[in-house]
């Protein structure tokens, strides 16, 4: 029992250790606008936040429904210690109509943080692709599409979603999140992202969702998406088709918008987003420069004590050179 309870602890530690796929990008990688998340990491050193300004409004249903909402959602992500290893804290903060319709319609609003949720995620498997680039002999080979494409980036997500919120949002207890989240990149411009989530379990207000987004590059600045969501709780099930567009202003700055047709029960509406995500980025990479190693290399004791032998040799030898030259100098003459 303790042998196979060691293999599986250093077969654990090897997997971790032996992490060293980046997930560093050149430019920032947002998860906004959209509610999917990604299975990559921001990459070590880099501190991202992601921001989203949201606007909600249904109409009022039977008895008791929350027909408009404003506020802002923040996501900050970092990473450090394992490259596919991310941390991150999703924080909302929104004002609500809460509308009761009885016999007569009445409401009044209400503020707070609806949501604090401390998460991470773990790459567990990302694919590789075939470098089509060498295929020189065969053209249709060079373009025709890579079926390992199909295979997806796969990494767990595991957080905790905080109580300290508005008690309108309130389940009387800390519960987890456990998720799963998917990536195919199925050309280099055009990805699918697929999320499966259990939330808020062990309360009254359990969750299982799902959600799909596609996502396509228009040129190096514009890309733009369509998403779908479904949440399935214990008392009403949520449903939004979503699109939305993303400009890069800079390889550290995003700002996005979105449109949502959303259906909550049996209450149907809108939600309007507009965000802006930025990164501050420390990353450096775990490469060193091999000119600088070159120079290390050349100056070291040994090197220092050959150079002094050397130099003294050659002097030896360099008078005999000069005598074989005067030598010769005076055989012609």
């Amino acid at each position: 029992m303790k042998q196979s309870f060691f293999k599986l602890f250093f077969a654990i530690l090897f997997l971790l250790t032996n992490s060293t796929i980046a997930q560093y990008t050149d430019i920032i990688n947002s998860n906004k606008p959209g509610f999917s998340e990604s299975p990559y990491s921001v990459g070590s050193g880099v501190y991202q936040f992601e921001s989203n300004f949201f606007t909600k409004n249904t109409n009022i249903s039977p008895i008791f429904s929350k027909p408009q909402s404003l506020g802002i959602d923040v996501l900050f992500r970092t990473s450090f210690f394992l490259e596919r290893l991310e941390f991150n804290t999703q924080i909302t903060y929104q004002k609500d109509k809460v509308a009761f319709n009885n016999i007569f319609t009445s409401h009044y609003f209400n503020s707070g943080i609806s949501k604090l949720t401390v998460g991470a995620k773990y790459l567990l498997f990302e694919p590789t692709y075939t470098d089509k680039s060498k295929e020189v002999r065969s053209w249709k080979k060079r373009n025709a599409f890579d079926y390992k494409r199909f295979i997806p980036s796969v990494a767990i997500y595991l957080g905790v979603n905080t109580d300290f919120i508005n008690s309108l949002y309130q389940t009387n207890k800390i519960s987890p999140k456990i998720g799963v989240l998917l990536q195919q990149n199925l050309t280099n411009d055009f990805n699918i992202i697929s999320n499966i989530f259990y939330d808020k379990a062990g309360t009254e207000f359990t969750e299982i969702s799902y959600i799909v987004t596609a996502t396509q590059n228009f040129g190096e600045r514009w890309s733009g998406f369509l998403e779908h969501q479904a949440i399935i709780e214990k008392y009403q099930n949520n449903l939004n088709f979503g699109l939305g567009v993303t400009y890069l202003f800079s390889r550290n700055l995003q700002v996005n918008t979105s449109f949502r047709s959303i259906k909550e029960g049996k209450s149907e509406g809108f939600y309007g987003g507009f965000g802006v995500s930025y990164r501050i980025d420390k990353h450096q990479d775990t490469y060193k420069d091999l000119n600088e190693i070159e120079s290390k290399l050349k100056d070291t004791p040994i090197t220092r004590y050959n150079n002094r032998n050397r130099s003294f040799f050659s002097k030896i030898f360099s008078v005999f050179k000069k005598n074989k030259r005067t030598s010769r100098k005076r055989k012609r003459k």
